[in-house]
């Protein structure tokens, strides 16, 4: 998915030295193989939830990988090891590109799949059970991977239209707005229920269970707000340049922004970068399992 071109404003065009992308890709790429064994490990992080965690975390690996190996064909073109333009090398980036997509579209329909889970757990507890079984979760994690597979490669067949290229923005944009009223909606639920909880005339102890419980969910929902403003902040600046690409591809202001996509990469790789350390900060089992590990420790 080439969107670079030649700059053609007063703008110098900023370059980030590949080393910098290579250290970038490796570390993410440990952290969340980390967290994908982690979630295998740890028997109590068998729910839907991380699954769904998992599932992020698997398709932040493939960009990690993806960039990584992406840089190491840099690295090899440069000592005249590989052609620019030869045809393995064509398709070895079509395949890279492809990967990205589909990173992209497992990141976006993880988050819609997280998003659903806190809801149906915080605002459907006693039914949750019955309507997430690990099954169903199967289901769902199958539908995504299979959706996202065949997206990906459609989308950098045809990536070269300024039609599809139009839809990959407008996809995003929509997915963006359906997460945001989805969180905003459940936050205002939260807060009615909290209202409701705290005017039951039941006991002292009940009463503090039923909040203890609400604020262990409720913490849950936060973390996976979090992580979508990651999420959010890291993808954006890319996503401008796309849309910029096809309003105003000569403008010299325009061009001034776009000298910074190097920059707007090592930002998209970053990304998968934060996941894995959000997670060890909010999740205190997931925290657990991954000190364990790293200390090769019963």
């Amino acid at each position: 998915m080439n969107t670079t071109t030649v700059n053609q404003s007063d703008c110098t065009e900023v370059t980030v030295p590949v080393p910098v992308f290579f250290i970038t890709g490796v570390v993410s790429l440990m952290e969340n193989v980390l967290v994908v064994v982690a979630v295998v490990h740890n028997r109590n992080l068998h729910s839907p939830m991380y699954c769904f965690i998992c599932s992020l975390a698997a398709f932040n690996t493939i960009a990690s990988l993806t960039k990584t190996w992406e840089n190491l064909m840099i690295v090899f073109t440069d000592v005249g090891q590989l052609e620019k333009r030869g045809s393995s090398e064509t398709n070895l980036d079509d395949i890279m590109d492809s990967l990205l997509c589909m990173s992209f579209l497992g990141s976006i329909f993880s988050f819609l799949a997280i998003a659903t889970d806190r809801y149906i757990t915080i605002f459907h507890a006693l039914s949750y059970r019955t309507i997430m079984t690990m099954r169903r979760t199967g289901v769902i994690l199958g539908v995504i991977w299979s959706t996202c597979g065949v997206s990906a490669l459609l989308m950098v067949q045809f990536f070269a239209s300024t039609f599809i290229m139009i839809l990959f923005v407008v996809f995003f944009v929509i997915s963006l707005v359906i997460i945001c009223i989805l969180y905003i909606y459940m936050f205002l639920l939260a807060r009615i229920h909290a209202k409701k909880i705290a005017a039951l005339s039941t006991s002292g102890s009940e009463k503090c269970q039923r909040h203890q419980w609400w604020r262990r969910n409720m913490r849950g929902a936060l973390t996976l707000t979090i992580l979508f403003g990651a999420f959010l902040v890291c993808w954006a600046p890319f996503f401008l340049h796309l849309i910029i690409m096809s309003v105003c591809p000569m403008n010299p202001y325009c061009e001034c922004y776009r000298s910074l996509f190097q920059l707007h990469v090592l930002l998209l790789m970053s990304h998968a970068l934060l996941d894995p350390a959000i997670y060890a900060f909010r999740i205190a089992e997931l925290r657990h399992t991954l000190r364990k590990i790293l200390l090769c420790s019963e």
